[in-house]
């Protein structure tokens, strides 16, 4: 990787940009725009991807990641790529499959990170969100520690350089760091993290076990109806984010940015506007004093935009009690 790219060493040696472009978009956008925006995101200097299979995008990212490629842009060592294990898919002879699945739409060799996306197993089939003829989510029993050996038998097979976790509370975590015969811990937990949300007890749990916290919804989340109240409040609107960027001649999205990196925190950023994508590549071109940080530090109310209530029924609902 092109060292003028700020990285972070993983505890499996690998290295991660520390900050990253968010691929997700609702289902309305047109697929061939996804293949626009990365490639957009490439010439702006972003290098680190994130997308997963549920996102429903894997074909169109792969084209984008490949034609810049090929023509000479980068080389597919400069590229981090992450997906993310769907919950449908716990099962551990389902693991290894999900993942070349993700990959043959890619059509890469292998993705520099896998992720399990959520700590909850839902039924295996071809609905990626099954319900009942009531219209709950139909979940399944599957011990998230055999999970995790499946994923690590993907990183043995090469198919995946790193392997980590997302929307894990520290229980969670430790369930996996406390399994009988570990052979990789998670480098990462990616989480919604925010102002709003700063994480801070899971974040200090996270860097005390050599874990990299990854921010997702840094910049409030894109408000669509189907994850997101919309009488939530918006972040990017907040005055005393708007201050300080006024103070730094800065968007609030670039202090919000800003806040996650000096934190120690790698962030993703998600926008489908050219404008703002290669703004968003200017968060490591200014610094925040530890009095701005304290005062962001001031805004968190413990406020979650993703809350993915069809999902509490089960046992390892992520988002009940503490952290």
């Amino acid at each position: 990787m092109d060292p003028k790219y700020p990285r972070v060493e993983l505890n499996d040696g690998h290295f991660m940009p520390v900050l990253g472009f968010g691929t997700y978009a609702p289902p309305e956008v047109p697929r061939n725009r996804v293949v626009e925006v990365t490639k957009l995101a490439i010439e702006a200097g972003f290098r680190h991807f994130d997308s997963a299979y549920i996102y429903n995008n894997e074909e169109q990212v792969g084209l984008a990641i490949r034609s810049k490629i090929a023509d000479g842009s980068v080389k597919r060592e400069d590229i981090f790529y992450t997906s993310k294990l769907w919950c449908t898919f716990h099962r551990p002879e389902l693991v290894q499959s999900a993942l070349e699945s993700s990959l043959k739409k890619l059509q890469l060799d292998y993705v520099d990170f896998y992720l399990i996306h959520f700590p909850v197993a839902l039924k295996p089939g071809e609905d990626l969100m099954p319900k009942d003829e009531n219209g709950k989510v139909i979940f399944d029993t599957v011990d998230l520690c055999a999970t995790w050996e499946a994923m690590e038998k993907c990183k043995e097979a090469g198919l995946a350089k790193s392997i980590g976790v997302s929307n894990f509370n520290r229980r969670q975590l430790e369930m996996i760091l406390n399994k009988p015969g570990l052979k990789y811990k998670p480098v990462c937990n990616q989480v919604e993290c925010h102002p709003y949300l700063n994480q801070s007890k899971l974040l200090d749990f996270c860097k005390s076990k050599d874990i990299v916290l990854v921010a997702h919804s840094a910049l409030g989340t894109q408000r669509h109806e189907i994850w997101v109240d919309q009488n939530s409040p918006v972040l990017l609107e907040d005055p005393v984010l708007c201050a300080l960027a006024k103070k730094h001649k800065r968007s609030p999205a670039l202090i919000a940015l800003r806040y996650q990196l000096q934190r120690g925190v790698v962030v993703l950023a998600k926008s489908y506007n050219e404008q703002r994508i290669r703004e968003n590549m200017q968060v490591s071109e200014f610094q925040l004093s530890s009095a701005d940080m304290k005062v962001l530090d001031g805004l968190n109310r413990n406020f979650r935009y993703v809350t993915l209530d069809y999902l509490a029924g089960h046992p390892n609902y992520p988002f009940s009690g503490e952290y």
